[in-house]
């Protein structure tokens, strides 16, 4: 029994965006400020705006391709059907680092936060309960976990309402009302360009998980008109919180000069502008933000895992199985949480860098889908508005994407071609041994 093939779970447009934007960890903005705006000189809302503009043309291509195929699977199932079995599979297998390793993320993140908050607990006992405690989760309806993010997603945005809130107050009383109604935030006295793409080049990983909510195809109504606005809310939606609180930090902090740590400026941010109790809260939210995160992202890779599991003649009895009163697919959400757990023995920079290069072939991959569907084999290109669409807009979509590319880290590269490697080995001995790689439909 297939996703396909049951009865629809209904979500709404909303409960599919709150999933999407819980993916993206939207307090993630506070654990990168004083980097990036140590590149950007000071200018971090700018960046943000560019990395916004960036990711919306890739979130428009994944719009196109969602509609042809209103189907779970995300790139890989835009690649499959354009490209062919075997690209299919290599940029699904790639895909996987990028879903699979979000959840191990949060389960690492999840550990260092409660080790902060709960010293006398080892690290490994937080990781498991909180693992488990998310795969129990995942276990249930659907719905019940998008209702579940609402919660999670929603403490964090308040309690970024009231950094808001402290910082105006704070500015207003100390210097006027002229400190708070202006646009330095966005500027800063710089006009220089390069940091600017720099930073955005840095942010944009920031917007990973915007694609995660095609995902959920087969569990929403009519999908083909749903999925392709909650991609792009989604990402917009996102993208408004991001710089809204790096206009805010911003205009408190001009420059990185109050900080003790700039890579790691989120304590002392909130200290200075609400106090230690504000901090200790403000702790609590981005362990609810990692819970929220961590739900949505194990919820999207067991979906990617089904699609593939179920199309390769191998492993289709198990993880093309759907439970049939929870109706999602319950092997593919435990073997999920077990690779979960596997986060008790890896480091945070290995796991981050596996997930950027998983995330770039995907975004590549349906970027380069929409113009050799549209182009080359529809041939839609015979009016200014077609060649627009069809080229235009995914070429600017692979020109953001490479600036993406350049600014990957170097050991996420090098692991990632590693595990792509894999991906064609398999390729060929199935080539070689007359196996099919996937199921044709």
């Amino acid at each position: 029994m297939s996703l396909n093939s049951r009865k629809k779970t209904n979500l709404s447009i909303w409960q599919v965006i709150i999933i999407g934007i819980a993916y993206m960890t939207p307090m993630t903005v506070f654990d990168t400020f004083g980097i990036v705006s140590k590149l950007t000189e000071g200018r971090v809302p700018l960046a943000y705006l560019l990395a916004l503009a960036a990711v919306l043309f890739t979130a428009l291509s994944y719009g196109r391709m969602v509609k042809l195929y209103p189907s779970a699977g995300s790139a890989y199932t835009y690649a499959r059907n354009v490209c062919g079995n075997n690209v299919g599979f290599l940029v699904g297998w790639s895909s996987l680092l990028d879903y699979i390793f979000l959840p191990m993320i949060n389960s690492l993140l999840a550990g260092i936060y409660l080790q902060t908050l709960l010293p006398a607990i080892p690290p490994w006992i937080s990781i498991l309960a909180f693992t488990t405690l998310i795969t129990y989760i995942n276990c249930c309806n659907i719905k019940i976990l998008a209702n579940v993010n609402f919660l999670f997603v929603g403490m964090p945005v308040i309690l970024m309402g009231v950094f808001v809130y402290l910082v105006v107050h704070d500015l207003d009383t100390a210097y006027g009302t002229g400190r708070v109604l202006t646009v330095t935030p966005l500027f800063n006295g710089n006009a220089s360009i390069l940091p600017l793409i720099s930073g955005a080049a840095v942010l944009c990983f920031s917007f990973l998980g915007f694609d995660a909510v095609t995902t959920l195809s087969d569990e929403t109504d009519r999908p083909e008109n749903v999925i392709p606005k909650a991609v792009f809310y989604t990402a917009l939606i996102g993208g408004a919180i991001f710089f809204l609180a790096a206009w805010f930090i911003q205009l408190y902090y001009p420059d990185n000069a109050m900080f003790k740590n700039p890579m790691e400026a989120m304590p002392e941010i909130v200290l200075y502008v609400g106090g230690r109790f504000f901090q200790t809260l403000f702790l609590l939210g981005i362990l609810l933000n990692t819970v929220a995160s961590a739900l949505a992202s194990h919820a999207s890779a067991a979906r990617l895992l089904h699609i593939m599991g179920k199309n390769n003649p191998v492993t289709a009895p198990v993880l093309g199985y759907i439970h049939p009163k929870t109706r999602n697919p319950l092997y593919c959400v435990l073997l999920t949480g077990f690779i979960s757990l596997s986060s008790i023995f890896f480091d945070l920079d290995t796991a981050v860098s596996l997930i950027s290069f998983g995330a770039l072939v995907a975004f590549s991959a349906v970027n380069l889908s929409v113009i050799v569907k549209f182009v080359f084999v529809d041939k839609q290109i015979s009016t200014f508005s077609d060649l627009f669409r069809n080229m235009v807009l995914p070429v600017c979509g692979l020109a953001c994407v490479a600036m993406m590319w350049v600014n990957l880290d170097h050991d996420a590269f090098m692991l990632g071609s590693i595990w792509a490697v894999l991906g064609i080995s398999w390729i060929i001995y199935c080539s070689v041994t007359q196996r099919e790689v996937m199921i044709s439909e």
